[in-house]
């Protein structure tokens, strides 16, 4: 085994390569050609003195040895990436990129409008905005500030609670002029539903709720919120949506608001160490005033 540390580019198409499955896959992910990612992986063996992948009929897996380098590996990524983003806002001028995850509700109908704003104010920073339901780890530099409708599992994140968002049922109007409004939660039997298709958290969230409903029942069903959204406002049927996305569109009808009102968490998360970058400072800063006043918009009035 050579004693020189290899260089973090071999460790960079080690991880690559890992995540991608092929030679080829990490050569397009890292903008390069297969020859050299052969050659850096063939170099980074050669100097830990161990094999780190196996060939088979679906491309290449890490060996046992491979899949204890991988922790570390993501490590290094990790730091690499918080390095360059820390070394690209040090500048007193809030300038540069922030990327931002957020659920597809949230990123889809309530952050554009609020992102343009803030475009306005620093129109030096840029926006990546990534829709996911799937919680994106802020700790390995997936992003730099997350919007979740649950509190993050990482706890050595910094996570602001913004309040609670309020949700319910929904129909357009056209749909409520051929088929008349539900009375109680077991007339929604008689309608065509809008809802969850594969997702099991969507199934125990109704369970919680304590809502008679199955997978079965929903004419529509699609894992994607915007889907869902897309499906109710075109009158396909009943379906939830957050009260403060609903009052926009006067077409949107309530539905059982008396008997069924359930309540979300929402969160603001960001990596420890970019809380001195200012431009994802000022990102997260104005998220929190922003959405706390979404929040107070989405809450059911009894």
């Amino acid at each position: 085994m050579d004693t020189h540390v290899p260089d973090w580019h071999l460790f960079r198409a080690f991880l690559a390569v890992v995540r991608e499955g092929s030679l080829s896959g990490a050569a397009r992910m890292l903008a390069t050609t297969q020859p050299t990612m052969g050659r850096q992986v063939a170099a980074l063996e050669a100097s830990l003195g161990v094999k780190l992948f196996t060939r088979s009929i679906d491309g290449l897996s890490p060996t046992e040895a491979g899949l204890r380098l991988v922790p570390s590996a993501e490590a290094m990524a990790a730091a690499a990436e918080t390095a360059w983003r820390s070394a690209s806002g040090t500048a007193d001028e809030a300038r540069g990129t922030v990327r931002i995850t957020a659920s597809e509700m949230i990123g889809g109908e309530v952050l554009p409008l609020l992102l343009t704003e803030f475009y306005s104010l620093y129109p030096q920073i840029s926006v990546e905005l990534v829709l996911s339901n799937r919680n994106e780890d802020l700790l390995r530099g997936d992003a730099d500030i997350a919007v979740r409708m649950v509190r993050p599992s990482q706890a050595a994140l910094v996570a602001r609670r913004i309040g609670n968002i309020d949700a319910g049922l929904y129909a357009h109007q056209h749909y409520l002029k051929k088929r008349p409004m539900p009375l109680c939660l077991y007339d929604l039997r008689q309608h065509a539903l809008i809802g969850y298709d594969r997702n099991p958290a969507h199934s125990r969230m109704i369970e919680m709720m304590g809502v008679p409903l199955t997978r079965e029942m929903f004419a529509f069903r699609s894992d994607s919120d915007l889907a869902q959204l897309a499906a109710l406002r075109a009158g396909f049927g009943i379906g939830a949506n957050q009260l403060g996305i609903a009052k926009r569109d006067r077409n949107l009808v309530p539905v059982l608001h008396a008997e069924l009102i359930f309540s979300m968490d929402v969160w603001v998360a960001i990596h420890p160490d970019m809380r001195s970058d200012r431009r994802i400072r000022l990102m997260f800063d104005y998220l929190v005033k922003e959405l706390t006043h979404y929040a107070k918009t989405s809450r059911h009035e009894t």
